[in-house]
This record gives structure tokens, C-alpha cells and sequence, in this order.
């Protein structure tokens, strides 16, 4: 490696740069012509750069080497010996590049040889090396640490091969696999039995393999990332349930709105969707800067599997989709909660309001990243703040029982309170706005409307009772009309001197009025609380644009032979969707929360479990109740019906499993009993691809196997062990469990699916994020590819019939995205 580097420092001499960087002569105190100057400063620039492009060559060298190096010895492991070896101290991390330099690894002095041959003890760390250690059992161990979780996501440590060329002394008693410990979670392979063993929290889980893998597996070798990769392709839903001035029309034809941690741009016309994922949690507001283009998001402080997140605002480009600047990490706390872009400077400052207990109002220098003022806003909740349109000092934020005018002198915020005198003050004022003139308008909690005179705190006109109830949206339109629109699900315009022009009414299905956004020509947009965005006119009817579930989301089922899923969770509501033409085709309201559904293999029905026990099935097409049965008190956490449409499968929260056989294409049910064994509730459930045996695991780590026709488990390990699965849902199990993360406490991994094809299995976890691997994941700490874009934990994964898209949904962020598999 040392050669690799000296052969690159020959083709340049390093030495002229420093001399050129001590070289003064070119200083402003020289006596050279400016032209000179700038000559000289180019010639120099020229010379940095060609060093730079130098030294990253040779860093690729570096990498390129060692991933050779890598793979060598990964083959070696494959091949394994015929006797146990002790095992050598392996290749270490990849070193980390930090700014363009290499940064070895804490303890190495020198970098490693390629040819990784011999042993190094004066560069091996702790985490490179891997002992054996006796044990009088059938299984060989060795134990492997890591110096910090954080290698978990990304450059793994793996333990050196059996098949090493060290010299130590040979082991006397047979081949045995090794045990891997790591953190929370330790995996044992017993060849002569056939099992792996892992262990969570303590609990050991034996998986049996299948028989003609038993002579052939190797608890080392490495398992291949997939070759194929996700791509977001539509996310369903919206934030308006809790979120404010979260909606606008770019001049490019997109609407631009939020939900989760990904701000969707989304041309109505052409049902074209463009996503900007920039974010890691749930992001809160969003405001546009005048030039239409640039787009400033704020987020909340959030946690990941390698620990917290820090609130920040990010601005970016709505073209381009960059990230251009990221502002406030470690100086806001909680989340950010109002962000604002100054009208008359040509947009160069951005007001931002955080959640911290004080309500921090900043303002920030956007392009140079730099604060220029910061300021305690109040200690109750801040609804909105904005620039003054002409004034680019003047700053107005509102919120509970306040309202102040903030004037930003020499880096000071002075306050300014707004004073109400005979008006009676508002429990909360909620949004605010300006005229053509520059006096500020505001709507309150009471259902007024206020217009403050420009340049003061006190009020000039009074719009006594506009709405019945809080007013939760004013927009100024291009042509000076004033649109107001709140609680009590009314649109009403205003005209100059503030009478009213006209007024529409939303349905109730739609719900209050949240966000009121102007489009193109005589269109409006409206976000409601209840998550939709409408589209229409002042005079008009408004129709869903987007639309999307208003509470947590657990249950999701895929149509056996169209391109449509199901959603359902505790808002009550079961959605049908069209995933090639991202509409909604049916929506039905329950009685009850729903936790789970299955479609039946005909398609022409769908079953859905409830919270309560009680569990329905609808028709497909029509969405008509077939029938309505109870088992338990307890919710229901899965549907699954058997792959010859015979049997209805239900695992409850009661520890049992419940088995119905079904006549009629679905349209008939009738008992046959409960699978008892599991001693703690079920989660997830598959039946064998000939529908005689099931299996489930439950919230202790149970894998039990039973006969459903019969309601009696299986304890044979002989006949379960080489039984084909029609899916895999189930998160333990021999072909899964290279899924779980180290130091994972059994939880974090919510659900599983494999595709039709069986070559690729994904899972949804607690940290919002969507896991592809290779099938059958059956390595120890399988390599997979990561996304983001939900913000709460991942409830529920899985393929389209075809497997042309995967389908994910996100608890709280009640978000649902649909990505293609490319």
C-alpha cells in the first residue's frame, strides 16, 4: 500500500505547493500588477486542484485494493477447512475519510499491506480480532465485539475465516460452527442437529434449516446485498390535521405539501409526484421563498437505531430537489414550528420559530447560514409568524392569548405588543396576513377578523363574528381579494374594504378548513384537518386532490391479481386504493379501530380485524358487509387466509389462533376451533404454499408449526423443517432471521415480506425506515439497503401481487408510500 502512494507523490512534487503556499510575493503588499496578482492566485488554484484530484486517485487505489483484499478473504471463509482453526485477526475497517484526508483507524500506525498476509499485532484493534473459545457443547465459539454500534448500518467487522493461513495448533474434536455475540443478540449453528439458535433479550429461538441445506450451510459466509433497489413513487396522504401553512402552487403547475419526513411536489395535471427526502423525521413547516423556488422545511428532533436527531431547518431547491443549506443544528430544541422567508429584501432572511419552552424566534442570514438575531417569543404555543410584505425588520408572530410586532434593530428584536383596548382578547389568534397596504389581519380562536394599521399595534377595522368558531386560514389573493376559511368548514372571500363578497361550504366528510392556498387562475386549494387537499373555486364544488388516513395505521392488504391494496388502522376507516392510478377507490367508515386485513384468494373478498375482537369481511367491488363474527375481546392482529381459499386464519391478542373454514368464496364461515400453545399474543401468520400447515410467532418468540383443519400444533421437526411457505410474513424463522439488527430487543422489526418470486424480502422497523435484503436472509447480520421517508415506526410492508411495487405504512405519521422496485 505504501508503494501504491509513493508511485502517485513521484508523478507530482508536493514540494513546489508548499513553496507556493509560503510565497508571500503574491500578498496585497507586493508590488506585482493586480493582472499578475490574479494570474498568479489562478496558477495556484490550478495546482491545489490537480493536488486534490491526485490525492483522490490515489485514495480510490486505497479502497479499490482493499475491497480485493476483502473479497479474497471472503472466499477463503466460503471454501472452510476441514478442521477448526483458530481464527486470524481480520482485514480492519475500511479507514474513514474525514475532509479529503484518511484517517486510520485508532491504534494502526502504518496503513495495512494489501497482500493481508501474516499477523499484525501492532495493527490490530480489539474489534479486528475474533478468539475461540472451548466449549464442551456441540457448538464452536467465538466471540466478536465492535467498537461502537454505529459500524452496525454500514462497514461491518466479520470474524476472520476458519480457512485462515495461520499456523496455530489444530482443535481435536470435529468441525463445529461458530457462535457469533453481538450485543443483545447471539447466534449458535449446531451442524450435526441442523438448527441455527439466536438469541433476544435472553430467550433462545431454534430454527431448524432445511434438509438440504444442513451440509452445506456456513454460518459465516456473507450474504450479498440485493441487486435490486426501491424507488419512492407515490406517497398517499397529507398533514393538516395538526400542521399550518403547509400548502402552495409553484409556478411549475406542483402543489407542494408534507406528510412525515418527505415534502411531496405533485403536478395534479399530469398525476406526476416529485419528493424531496432530505428530511429524517417529521417535518412541521415549510415556507417559499418569493423567487417560487426555494423551499425552507423544518423538522422535529427525532431518534434513530444510532441515536438522536437535532431539529433543523433545511432550505433547498424545488427544481433540482438539493439540498442547499441546513440551519439551527444544536441550536433549536424539539421541533421547529413556524418558518417564514422576508418578502422585500429579496428573500435573504428566514424567520424560524422553535417548540422549546420559550418559543426561540431566530432570525437567520439563510445563504450565509449565520443567525442575526435571536429572541423568547412567548411561553404558550406560536401559531405563525411572517415578514411584513414591504418591511423586511418588521416581524408578526401570534398564538395563544398573544400577538406581537417584532422590529429588528442592530441585531436586537424589540417587541411590540398588540394591543386589543376594546375588542375582547381572543384565547388564541391563529393566523395572520397583510393587505395591499401593509396593514396586518388576523383571525382568532373567537371567529373574528382584525386588521391592524400598518406600522402600529392597534387596530384600525373589525370583521365582528366572520366565523362560527376559530378561523384558521387567511390568504390574500392576487387580486386583493381576502379568503378567510376555519372551524366551521366555510370559505368566505372579502373584498378592499372588507365586506363580504361570497361564501362556500365544505362538506363535513372533508372537515375544517386548515390551509387556504391560492392556484392557478381561479382555483383555490384547501388542507383540512381531516388530511385532505381540495381543489376549486370560491363558487364552485371542491374535490380531492389528495387524501389519506387520520389516525394511526396498522392494517394493509394486497389485492391476489389487480394492482390495488387495502389500508385500514384506528381512524375507522377502510381505504381501497388503485396503485396504478393512485386513486382512492372506495372508502368505508367502522365501528370499531381496525388492526389488520387479508384478502381472500378469489379477490372478491377482503377480511378485517378490528381492535375489539369483532372482525368483518367486506366484498371487494361493492365494499357491502358479507359477514360480521367475534372471537375474544382482544384486538386482532392477523388476517390470513389459506392460499385454496378453504381456511380463514386469525392470531389474537388472547394467545390464540383462531380457524374458520370458508364456502362460497368467502361468503361463508363457519368455526372449526383455536390453535392454543403460544403463551403470549400472536403476530404474524404464513400457510404452506399446500394449505395443511400454518405457522405463527408471538410476542415471546415463539415459532410454533400447527395442522389448522385439525386446530393441533406440530412438534416434529422432521416434518416442518423442509415445509414450502406460500408467504413469509413472519419475522423468526430459519430464512429470516439474518434480518435483526445487533443489540435489537425483539421489537424493532414490525413486519416482513417476501416477494412472489422469492428472491427479496423487506422489513418495516421502528426507526421509520424500510429495509431491502436478499432471500433467503439466512446470514448472520445480512447487508441491506436503507430508506427513509416515514417519520414513525414502519407498521406494515408488502409486495403487490406482481411484485412490481412494494407497499409500506407508517404508524402515527398515517402515511402510506409506494415504492418501485428497480
Amino acid at each position: 500500500m505504501e508503494d501504491g502512494f509513493s508511485s502517485y507523490s513521484s508523478l507530482y512534487d508536493t514540494s513546489s505547493l508548499l513553496q507556493f503556499c509560503n510565497d508571500d510575493s503574491a500578498s496585497a503588499a507586493s508590488s506585482m500588477e493586480v493582472t499578475d496578482r490574479i494570474a498568479s492566485l489562478e496558477q495556484r488554484v490550478q495546482m491545489q486542484e490537480d493536488e486534490i484530484q491526485l490525492l483522490k486517485s490515489a485514495l480510490a487505489d486505497v479502497v479499490r485494493r482493499l475491497n480485493v483484499s476483502e473479497e479474497q478473504q471472503a472466499m477463503g471463509s466460503r471454501r472452510g477447512p476441514t478442521k477448526a482453526r483458530p481464527m486470524i485477526a481480520t482485514l480492519p475497517l475500511r479507514p474513514t475519510v474525514n475532509n479529503g484526508t484518511i484517517l486510520p483507524k485508532k491504534g494502526s500506525g502504518t496503513l495495512p499491506s494489501p497482500s493481508g498476509s501474516g499477523s499484525r499485532k501492532d495493527t490490530s484493534t480489539p474489534a479486528n480480532k475474533s478468539t475461540v473459545r472451548r466449549a464442551n457443547s456441540n457448538e464452536h465459539v467465538g466471540t466478536l465485539t465492535r467498537k461502537d454500534s454505529g459500524d452496525s448500518k454500514g462497514n461491518r467487522t466479520r470474524a476472520g475465516s476458519t480457512g485462515s493461513n495461520s499456523s496455530g495448533k489444530r482443535s481435536d474434536s470435529k468441525q463445529r460452527d461458530p457462535v457469533f455475540n453481538a450485543g443483545m443478540r447471539r447466534v449458535t449453528h449446531c451442524k450435526e442437529e441442523g438448527y441455527v439458535k439466536m438469541y433476544l433479550k435472553g430467550r433462545p429461538i431454534t430454527m431448524f434449516m432445511p434438509k438440504e441445506q444442513v451440509d452445506s450451510y456456513c454460518l459465516e459466509a456473507r450474504a450479498d446485498l440485493p441487486s435490486n433497489k426501491l424507488k419512492l413513487d407515490w406517497v398517499y396522504g397529507y398533514r393538516g390535521r395538526d400542521c399550518r401553512s403547509n400548502l402552495y402552487l409553484l409556478p411549475t403547475g406542483e402543489t407542494v405539501y408534507f406528510i412525515a419526513s418527505v415534502v411531496v411536489l405533485f403536478n395534479v395535471d399530469e398525476q406526476l409526484q416529485r419528493h424531496y427526502t432530505g428530511h429524517t423525521d417529521d417535518i412541521k413547516c415549510l415556507a417559499v421563498h418569493p423567487d417560487k423556488i426555494t423551499i425552507a422545511t423544518g423538522q422535529v428532533a427525532g431518534t434513530s437505531s444510532d441515536g438522536k436527531l437535532a431539529p433543523h431547518v433545511r432550505v433547498w431547491d424545488s427544481v433540482s430537489l438539493n439540498t442547499l443549506h441546513v440551519l439551527g443544528t444544536g441550536f433549536f430544541d424539539r421541533a421547529l414550528v413556524c418558518l417564514a422567508f422576508s418578502k422585500s429584501n429579496g428573500g435573504n432572511t428566514l424567520c424560524v420559530v422553535d417548540d422549546s419552552n420559550d418559543h426561540v424566534l431566530s432570525v437567520w442570514d439563510w445563504q450565509r447560514e449565520d443567525r442575526l438575531a435571536e429572541v423568547k417569543c412567548s411561553n404558550e404555543s406560536v401559531f405563525a409568524a411572517d415578514f411584513h410584505p414591504t418591511d423586511c425588520n418588521i416581524i408578526v408572530t401570534c398564538g395563544k392569548s398573544h400577538l406581537y410586532f417584532w422590529n429588528l434593530e442592530k441585531g436586537m428584536l424589540v417587541k411590540k405588543q398588540g394591543l386589543f383596548e376594546k375588542q375582547e382578547k381572543p384565547k388564541f389568534v391563529l393566523c395572520v396576513t397583510f393587505a395591499e397596504n401593509g396593514d396586518a389581519i388576523t383571525g382568532d380562536s373567537s371567529g373574528n377578523i382584525l386588521v391592524w394599521g400598518k406600522g402600529t399595534n392597534r387596530i384600525s377595522h373589525v370583521i365582528q363574528g366572520a366565523h362560527e368558531g376559530s378561523i384558521f386560514a387567511l390568504t390574500m389573493l392576487r387580486n386583493g381579494t381576502l379568503v378567510s376559511g376555519g372551524k366551521d368548514r366555510r370559505l368566505v372571500s372579502w373584498d378592499g374594504s372588507y365586506q363580504q363578497i361570497q361564501t362556500v361550504e365544505v362538506p363535513e366528510l372533508f372537515g375544517p378548513i386548515r390551509t387556504i392556498a391560492e392556484g392557478r387562475g381561479e382555483t383555490v386549494l384547501i388542507g383540512t384537518t381531516k388530511n385532505f387537499v381540495l381543489q376549486g373555486s370560491l363558487d364552485g364544488e371542491f374535490m380531492p386532490i389528495t387524501q389519506g388516513h387520520t389516525d394511526e395505521l396498522w392494517g394493509l392488504a394486497v389485492h391476489p391479481w389487480k394492482p390495488q391494496f387495502l389500508t385500514c388502522g384506528y381512524d375507522r376507516q377502510v381505504c381501497l386504493w388503485d396503485s396504478s392510478c393512485h386513486q382512492l377507490i372506495w372508502t368505508k367508515s367502522m365501528e370499531d379501530a381496525a388492526q389488520s386485513a387479508g384478502f381472500h384468494p378469489s379477490g372478491a373478498v377482503v377480511a378485517i380485524g378490528t381492535q375489539t375482537g369483532r372482525w368483518l369481511v367486506l366484498d371487494t367491488d361493492s365494499k357491502d358487509l358479507v359477514t360480521v363474527h367475534t372471537d375474544g375481546n382482544e384486538q386482532l392482529s392477523v388476517m390470513s387466509y389459506g392460499p385454496d381459499g378453504n381456511f380463514l386464519a386469525i392470531g389474537s391478542h388472547d394467545n390464540y389462533i383462531y380457524i374458520y373454514a370458508v364456502a362460497e368464496n368467502g361468503r361463508k364461515y363457519s368455526r372449526v376451533g383455536k390453535c392454543s400453545g403460544h403463551s403470549s399474543f400472536i403476530t404474524h401468520l404464513d400457510w404452506s404454499v399446500d394449505s395443511q400447515y400454518l405457522v405463527s410467532n408471538s410476542g415471546d418468540y415463539e415459532i410454533l408449526y400447527w395442522i389448522p383443519s385439525v386446530c393441533k400444533q406440530v412438534v416434529s421437526v422432521e416434518t416442518t423443517r423442509d415445509i414450502e411457505w406460500a408467504t413469509y410474513t413472519c419475522t423468526l424463522g430459519f430464512q429470516v432471521f439474518g434480518l435483526w439488527p445487533d443489540g435489537s430487543d425483539g421489537t424493532d422489526i414490525n413486519a416482513v415480506c417476501r416477494t412472489n418470486d422469492k428472491s427479496l424480502l423487506v422489513t418495516g422497523d421502528d426507526f421509520g425506515k424500510v429495509h431491502l435484503f436478499s432471500y433467503p436472509c439466512s446470514q448472520f447480520r445480512a447487508p441491506s439497503h436503507v430508506y427513509g421517508g416515514h417519520s414513525s415506526h414502519v407498521t406494515n410492508v408488502t409486495f403487490l401481487y406482481d411484485d412490481s411495487y412494494l407497499v409500506s405504512t407508517g404508524g402515527k405519521d398515517m402515511s402510506v408510500m409506494q415504492w418501485r422496485i428497480v
